[in-house]
């Protein structure tokens, strides 16, 4: 396993020993590249929800987040989304004004609110999520079973390490 991760490393650096005279190579730079690979895949399906549907990428993943769910805390908004506080406060606002989620106080916690799917919300998510999937499928047919196999294993395996 150690090989492999030697071996990987060694795809981005040049020369030197233990970083002394090492130069790095951006384009083959793991984090960089999975960087790239995740705006990518990103601007592939903003195609699906912006175009179509008028959403911004945090206002979508907001929508996909409350789709498999009655309810949230705000507050678990951005844990789960990857978005910083002021992304989910105007991700929020735009979902609002439209009609597509509604906010009220927590009970458990007075500061809080708690945001769910208006019937509009709940509507535009079923509309969505057909097209979100097949693009999905679109994106991972250039792999074969066996390759989104290792993908997903591989995926699961860096976020339980980093996680």
């Amino acid at each position: 396993m150690a090989g492999r991760t030697n071996e990987a490393r060694s795809l981005a650096a040049k020369g030197g020993s233990e970083g002394e005279g090492a130069v790095l190579d951006l384009q083959r730079y793991f984090p960089y590249r999975l960087a790239r690979l995740a705006e990518q895949v990103s601007l592939a399906v903003a195609e699906v929800y912006s175009e179509r549907f008028a959403l911004t990428r945090q206002e979508w993943r907001v929508l996909a987040l409350l789709g498999g769910r009655s309810e949230i805390a705000t507050k678990q908004v951005g844990p789960l989304t990857t978005l910083d506080k002021m992304q989910v406060s105007r991700a929020m606002q735009g979902l609002e004004a439209r009609g597509i989620v509604t906010r009220k106080s927590d009970p458990d916690d007075r500061r809080g609110l708690i945001v769910s799917l208006t019937p509009t919300g709940r509507a535009l998510y079923r509309k969505i999520v057909p097209f979100a999937l097949a693009r999905e499928t679109k994106l991972l047919s250039v792999l074969t079973a066996e390759e989104a196999e290792v993908l997903d294993r591989a995926m699961r395996k860096l976020s339980a390490e980093l996680g």
